[in-house]
């Protein structure tokens, strides 16, 4: 076993996912467990999210994709939207050399003009800081809705068949997939979910279709390297079958 990654075993260490997705679940709960209010999970949240980022770009993934805010988030209680948007902002901004020297690109999905001006404005700035790095493309889907990606991905085609642009006959899924958001991107080989609830939550929907599931219980402020090298050996235990024998 490589001594540079003690808790992986060879068997994951050989077939490592391309690309990893997460739906980070459990600070609300987390906070409350504990008597503290809910935006302590998030504050506690960002180590998670900090140890997760490092182990994966350590052991050379590609493609790790966060779902850091739902569309259905903007419906929370408004000073809870206000921190975590500013939490958002705060970590673009002092994470930046941490992901610099860890060879880590920026990309983001979802409805970006939705998000407060200040925010999109340190989106800009660290994705620019980061846009020569070529190891781990993190992707933070922000305002991110599946649903709505699908429905945006069929009016972008809609007006390229209004246009004449595209024979509705020609469409494939290969096309469609080339007008959502993830367009540039491999579809995720794992989707892993904290805090044990049992449902997509509208991330990625066209994307997962054969992606390897891992749910655990742990909360997403506890979730750390070993959680998450725990969930790649699950994982390496899988037979990915497509649809095939």
């Amino acid at each position: 076993m490589s001594p540079s990654h003690p808790s992986l075993s060879p068997q994951a260490l050989a077939s490592l996912p391309t690309h990893i997705a997460i739906i980070m679940d459990g600070n609300g709960r987390w906070a409350k467990e504990r008597h503290l209010p809910r935006v302590e999970g998030h504050k506690h949240g960002v180590e998670s999210v900090r140890a997760v980022i490092r182990a994966a770009a350590e052991i050379g993934i590609k493609y790790l994709t966060l779902y850091a805010f739902s569309v259905e988030n903007w419906n929370r209680p408004q000073e809870e939207v206000d921190t975590l948007m500013k939490y958002l902002a705060r970590y673009l901004r002092t994470e930046t050399d941490e992901l610099n020297k860890n060879n880590i690109k920026l990309e983001v999905i979802g409805q970006i003009y939705r998000l407060p001006e200040y925010v999109q404005e340190q989106l800009r700035k660290t994705q620019a800081a980061l846009s020569k790095n070529n190891g781990l493309t993190l992707i933070l889907a922000l305002s991110y809705g599946g649903r709505t990606e699908i429905v945006d991905a069929v009016r972008k085609i809609a007006v390229k068949v209004k246009q004449g642009l595209i024979d509705p006959d020609e469409i494939t899924p290969q096309i469609f997939a080339q007008h959502l958001y993830t367009a540039n991107y491999p579809d995720p080989d794992l989707l892993i979910r904290t805090s044990g609830e049992l449902r997509i939550s509208n991330f990625l929907l066209w994307q997962i279709s054969y992606a390897e599931l891992v749910v655990t219980p742990t909360l997403w402020p506890d979730f750390r390297k070993p959680d998450f090298f725990a969930a790649l050996e699950e994982y390496a235990r899988r037979h990915r079958r497509f649809g095939g024998l």
